[in-house]
């Protein structure tokens, strides 16, 4: 599709897509050229980052200097919400403000608070060819059946043995970065569902590829370990609105309690416990390696790999992690929470992939692990919706990206300090239901490093789980 602005008859100027580039052609000596572009001597071409197409686009209009865009590939479309479901004023107003930014940045908002919701009512208002992003295939699954029920559009999907592009089209990451160098000029919309994954070393290619002029992040948890969530507003647009799980709990999610549950070492593992701590502290404090940044965690994996005693510090480091997060005193709080729980929806999660097991087989719990294959993980989730199973353990997986809304109470047994983790967590258990209240407990052993991990990301804080358990106890 080839689209023109100006007097085309007088047009020098070409705008063209190029494996996720902008080319631009036939710019004489003394042209205008828009500041994105610089002058690729491989090809003798003006080039920039197809990131750059509306800035590029603006500029050149703003100058009135003749041209062709023949980089835009995308359609304009009359997207009509068959939902007759009334947003709730906060969804109202995310989606406002998220115009006046020029219907590009990211909305935050707690799961359970209808981002999906918020992502319609965007492709209703922007109306041009739209490429969905999602972290799973679990989820790009559940993104087609809501496109099919709300548009009465062509749904495509790109991913999972798919390749099919439509007027909405749902993708992974993964397949995104992959498939943006041919296609990133055929969509006028980007939504990234899960937006703190974009910033990924790799992921994030994907949105500079891409010509979108629109663009639309959703999470609940923008914040990265690394920081590179600043990224996001080079790539998406700034943060526009926000709003956490306190703020709508009650009225719009189920009320919440969070419940700390203290548990004791027992004398065998506090004796080891000590022991280890002690060898690392040694280590520690003879290299000079002070920790309260992710470059003492770095000092220490290097020094670690280059003698024996530093191999047997970070055996110590392990060890002492491996005590605190599977105390069997944290399995007999855990006998006691499952008992007082009896007749509500539990999810257990754990750091390891170990607890997980010991769980599974000592409770007989179903485990869902990033080793469970996809079939029996989701005949899992959906038997747990359906009340046939009551518990599920878990590390990681069900972080996000699963809808279990009867999930009514959260047990950690473990975790890192990152407070995303924390509030991926809390959110799913508060998809709202009458007279529900949800409850979050966290076990944690007492008197060890585990203590800071907790209190961290109580705090939303956001560093390097991993420094936590080097200093102090």
């Amino acid at each position: 599709m080839t689209t023109k602005y100006g007097d085309s008859r007088r047009a020098t100027l070409v705008v063209r897509f190029e494996a996720g580039t902008l080319l631009l052609d036939g710019a004489a000596a003394d042209a205008a050229i828009p500041s994105a572009f610089v002058w690729d001597r491989r090809v003798a071409r003006w080039r920039a980052p197809a990131l750059a197409y509306r800035e590029a686009i603006t500029e050149l209009h703003r100058q009135q200097v003749p041209f062709l865009d023949r980089a835009r590939a995308y359609d304009e479309f009359n997207f009509e919400l068959k939902s007759s479901v009334e947003p709730r004023p906060y969804q109202r107003e995310a989606i406002a403000a998220w115009k006046r930014a020029g219907r590009r940045g990211v909305i935050v908002l707690p799961t359970g608070a209808g981002k999906s919701l918020v992502a319609q009512l965007a492709i209703a208002d922007v109306c041009r060819s739209t490429l969905i992003v999602v972290p799973t295939i679990d989820l790009m699954n559940q993104w087609y059946d809501i496109l099919s029920s709300s548009f009465a559009a062509e749904i495509g999907l790109l991913g999972g043995g798919y390749f099919e592009v439509g007027a909405l089209t749902v993708t992974t990451y993964a397949s995104a970065f992959r498939h943006m160098e041919r296609l990133g000029n055929r969509f006028g919309f980007l939504i990234f569902d899960e937006c703190h994954h974009l910033p990924g070393s790799a992921y994030r290619h994907a949105a500079e590829m891409a010509i979108a002029p629109f663009r639309l992040g959703l999470t609940a948890t923008p914040e990265r370990s690394d920081g590179a969530e600043r990224l996001l507003a080079r790539l998406i647009g700034p943060t526009v609105f926000r709003r956490e799980a306190r703020h709508l709990a009650g009225e719009y999610l189920a009320d919440y309690r969070l419940v700390r549950v203290d548990v004791e070492l027992t004398a065998e593992e506090r004796a080891q416990y000590e022991r280890e701590r002690a060898i690392l502290r040694g280590f520690l404090e003879s290299e000079g390696i002070a920790f309260g940044s992710l470059e003492g965690w770095h000092r220490f994996v290097a020094a670690s790999a280059r003698s024996e005693r530093g191999r047997r510090a970070m055996l110590a480091y392990r060890e002492a992690k491996r005590i605190a997060l599977g105390t069997e005193a944290k399995l007999r709080a855990l006998v006691e929470l499952l008992r007082r729980h009896r007749n509500d929806r539990v999810l257990i999660f754990t750091a390891e992939n170990e607890m997980v097991y010991r769980i599974a087989e000592r409770f007989l719990i179903p485990a869902i692990t990033h080793e469970t294959p996809v079939k029996e993980r989701r005949l899992w989730i959906e038997a747990f919706n359906r009340g046939d199973v009551t518990a599920i353990a878990t590390s990681k997986v069900l972080n996000e990206g699963v809808n279990i809304p009867d999930a009514s109470v959260a047990i950690v047994l473990s975790g890192s300090g990152s407070s995303r983790e924390h509030i991926q967590r809390l959110g799913r258990i508060l998809r709202p239901r009458p007279g529900k209240e949800a409850v979050l407990y966290e076990v944690v052993s007492r008197d060890t490093a585990e203590e800071s991990i907790s209190r961290r990301r109580q705090g939303h804080r956001d560093d390097d789980w991993r420094a936590d358990w080097l200093p102090g106890r």
